[in-house]
């Protein structure tokens, strides 16, 4: 015999859930009135219904990036959505910081040991499964992590990008020059720190594409390695960080700028993730 689910048992199961209310009434139905049953059932169809979404684009969500009180350890974690709409939603944003606080706590190696953390109030996997529940969109989570002397975060205006730098080195003003060189990241979009950690895949491309430019413009054939080795250093100081010309003062690079503070300062890693 089925369980007398009350108006007051829908009301209670929405409001520690978010589901909607014909979905409530039925769980609960089908779990005979217990609640934490009921609650399973909307995780798994909050599953199922991403999993029909399966196909679709998520490139709305929310970005966000937290450092420790001792400024050396920087997450980044993406939680991706459909729509704008659930993106803005404030429940969203609460979960992503949720599972952000938990990633700073617990400073996962991969995504996978990212779900089975702790955030004192379930797991991260189980709070984006609560967050499918309530939104019933397609959601996919990204992660990134740096250690270093000085980690500095940025976030971009309405939680779109966000970005880590590490430096080598701790110092008076270091944390507040990390945030400009994130800044910095986020506005031009390097490649690499420096030139050496190009790829070379990307390198042999860029030649390719310097020597077809200077043979359209009618240059001898023994000559195109040369203007094409020209252009790859030109490709360098435009997209490798520590080259670019500095976004706050163009007369100087971002590694003269570090260097004004500390002529050892440098960038040992850096971390960029946006939406779409």
């Amino acid at each position: 015999m089925s369980a007398n689910i009350t108006a007051a048992d829908v009301k209670k199961l929405r409001e520690m859930t978010g589901a909607g209310m014909m979905d409530c009434k039925k769980a609960l139905a089908e779990a005979e009135g217990d609640f934490e049953k009921a609650i399973e059932l909307l995780r798994k169809k909050g599953q199922k219904v991403s999993a029909k979404r399966a196909d679709n684009e998520a490139k709305e969500g929310v970005v966000m990036a937290m450092v420790n009180d001792e400024q050396t350890r920087g997450i980044i974690v993406k939680l991706s959505s459909e729509t704008d709409f659930v993106a803005k939603n404030q429940e969203f944003l609460d979960g992503v910081e949720i599972i952000a606080k938990a990633a700073l706590a617990n400073f996962p190696a991969s995504v996978e040991e990212l779900m089975k953390q702790s955030t004192g109030n379930g797991t991260v996997k189980t709070t984006i499964e609560d967050l499918l529940t309530k939104f019933t969109e397609k959601m996919e989570l990204s992660y990134e992590r740096i250690e270093a002397p000085v980690v500095s975060p940025y976030i971009h205006m309405g939680y779109r990008a966000a970005v880590l730098i590490g430096l080598n080195v701790k110092g008076e003003g270091h944390y507040d020059a990390g945030r400009d060189v994130a800044m910095q990241v986020a506005a031009m979009r390097p490649v690499a720190i420096d030139q050496d950690g190009v790829d070379q895949a990307t390198i042999e491309k860029e030649i390719e594409i310097g020597k077809e430019q200077a043979r359209q413009e009618g240059k001898p054939e023994q000559i195109l390695e040369k203007i094409a080795q020209g252009k790859l250093q030109k490709f360098f100081k435009d997209n490798t960080l520590l080259n670019q010309q500095f976004v706050k003062d163009s007369k100087q690079s971002v590694r003269e700028y570090l260097h004004s503070f500390n002529k050892e300062l440098t960038v040992t890693a850096f971390k960029h993730i946006t939406l779409g």
